[in-house]
């Protein structure tokens, strides 16, 4: 069995390349409404070509050659000039000879058969297709030009020989008929049409506006968002600024350098023209600039520049203790004009407050108007309250300070006073171990080494320099909290003897050892000796109460004194106030 093959895709491809190069339109069409009309125009046109030929071939083959050709001969030429003029750009001409020439095919073909021809079936085959091609594609006046030229035709027959037929006058009609209804519906198809294109129109325009208005909202929304976004990254910078002052502030540990690291520090990062710190004085009645980082401003500092309360941006903040902005110190009536700084358009003067007191103002200004918003309001709030804590913290840690150092002098002078005396009680100078024997100093050691530890309080070397009589030596001082108490002393018995780093430091770690055990030695013996006292003052005080009367408790004073006092002679008077006077 021959199996039926299905037909090739290559075969199909090329088919349709050639329909479509056929049925292609004139290149110089470009709208797409036109290239559809010229296209279904072409291809009508030549469907219609192909059926007339295969019509003339059939007609040759039956009825001959001059048959074919006298049938079939005129309408393809006619439908050939049409093909042609349809490829060009002005394609309704090609229509329009098309419907002229398939419609006149029928009149020839009547005048070509004579009184035999069949007139309302070579009239019915040709005219009503040639109109309904004519009323696709061409206006209503067109079609109306191609019905009266074909009536005319029809009702001119009997000029040529041809007699009409008995129903002339109703194919007369029918033709008129014909041409008008397809004169109506061209007409209602056009009006369709405009009514369509007005509302496709409409819905465009609506769209363009839905667009444009979208369009607009999506600008605007995206206005929103990148203004939105620089103030999140504006907001974020400066909150990242504070951070970053807070932590440069926090490593100043002096007033003065603190002031002068925040104005510079300040005016750095928010680009401002001018940042000064005031300070309230001990009466509050005025206060007084400590640091700024204009020119204008380190004149102002020269000359102790200051403000009373309630004057001015600054003066103001101070009084109230609210922040102030001056948006235009120009209109300001609250504004100080200040000639040292001149280019100042506004100002912003922040208070600083420790435990809800107002101890000074932050002032800053700037060289344009308005410079300054409610959320720089906010962020220069938080940064004077940065200040502020570490204006305390750095006034605190100073008194601290000053505090410790005053009781570290105190109690060095204690220490050097107890020390004193109770050096100056000793019996002995100090002590030397020397061969596995301690010996007691008769007198002080003054040898150059000991000398200088005592007296610069850091530890002195003695070299041998090839010397056998003077040996190697060192002096290290023993230093309680920074007072040298005594002088330790080392002599070595090797004459090349090189004292190192690592000598002076165990040196060092021994002395500061026997400094704590000396201390601990004198307080122990301060403490025994006090306890020594308080147990006879005790005593003392016991048997004077004991006493009975007055005479008892002046004999029993008397005689505790003497005990206590070692024999001492004890007089006891009663002051008489009158001889006096």
């Amino acid at each position: 069995m021959n199996e039926i093959l299905p037909p090739s895709p290559n075969a199909d491809n090329r088919l349709q390349r050639l329909w479509q190069t056929i049925t292609q339109p004139h290149p110089s069409l470009e709208d797409l409404k036109e290239q559809q009309y010229a296209r279904l125009a072409i291809s009508l046109v030549f469907v219609i070509l192909l059926l007339n030929l295969s019509g003339f071939i059939a007609s040759s083959l039956v009825n001959g050659l001059a048959e074919g050709l006298g049938g079939f001969g005129a309408p393809a030429l006619g439908l050939l000039i049409s093909y042609a003029l349809t490829k060009t750009r002005n394609y309704r001409t090609g229509v329009f000879f098309f419907a002229l020439i398939f419609g006149m095919s029928a009149y020839i073909n009547i005048i070509r058969q004579g009184a035999a021809a069949d007139i309302s079936t070579n009239i019915f085959i040709f005219v009503p297709l040639s109109l309904i091609m004519a009323s696709n594609f061409l206006s209503g006046w067109a079609v109306f030009l191609l019905v009266g030229l074909n009536i005319g035709a029809f009702v001119s027959l009997p000029l040529f020989g041809i007699p009409l037929p008995a129903n002339a006058g109703g194919m007369a009609g029918i033709l008129t008929t014909i041409g008008v209804t397809l004169m109506f519906l061209d007409n209602f198809k056009n009006k369709s049409e405009s009514i369509r294109l007005a509302e496709i129109r409409k819905i465009n325009r609506q769209l363009e506006e839905l667009k444009g208005g979208l369009e607009q909202r999506v600008t605007e929304r995206t206005a929103e968002l990148d203004e939105a976004n620089r103030h999140l990254q504006r907001r974020a910078a400066q909150l990242q600024t504070i951070t970053q002052l807070s932590e440069a502030i926090a490593h100043y540990q002096d007033l003065t350098e603190l002031f002068s690291a925040v104005t510079r520090l300040i005016s750095e990062q928010f680009g401002f023209y001018h940042v000064g710190i005031f300070l309230l004085d001990n009466e509050k009645r005025f206060v007084v600039l400590q640091a700024a980082n204009s020119e204008g401003g380190q004149r102002m500092l020269a000359r102790a520049h200051m403000l009373e309360v309630g004057t001015g941006v600054v003066g103001y903040a101070a009084q109230t203790g609210q922040p102030r902005i001056a948006l235009d110190v120009g209109a300001d009536a609250v504004f100080f004009n200040n000639p040292d700084l001149p280019q100042t358009r506004s100002e912003a003067a922040l208070p600083l407050k420790s435990r809800d007191e107002v101890i000074g103002v932050l002032d800053v200004q700037s060289t344009a108007a308005g410079a300054f918003s409610e959320e720089d309001l906010q962020v220069l709030t938080t940064l004077a309250n940065q200040v502020a804590i570490a204006f305390e913290n750095t006034r605190l840690l100073e008194e601290t300070r000053a505090a410790l150092n005053q009781m570290q002098e105190v109690y060095n002078e204690f220490t050097r006073t107890e020390w004193h005396r109770t050096v100056s009680l000793a019996e002995q100078a100090g002590f030397r171990y020397n061969a596995g024997r301690i010996e007691i100093l008769e007198k002080e050691l003054r040898t150059p080494e000991v000398v200088s530890a005592a007296a610069k309080g850091q530890p002195a070397l003695r070299q041998a320099e090839g010397s056998e009589e003077k040996r190697p030596a060192v002096a290290v001082p023993v230093k309680l909290r920074g007072e040298v108490v005594g002088v330790l002393h080392i002599e070595s018995n090797d004459p090349s003897k090189k004292w190192q780093e690592d000598d002076i430091r165990l040196l060092e770690a021994v002395a500061e050892r026997a400094a704590f055990a000396m201390e601990n030695a004198r307080l122990f013996q301060d403490a025994r000796r006090r306890a020594a006292k308080e147990q006879v003052i005790s005593e003392a005080s016991a048997k004077i109460g004991s006493a009975l009367n007055l005479e008892n408790i002046l004999q029993t004073t008397a005689e505790e004194l003497g005990r206590v006092l070692g024999g001492a002679e004890v007089l006891i008077q009663f002051q008489n106030k009158e001889a006096d006077q």
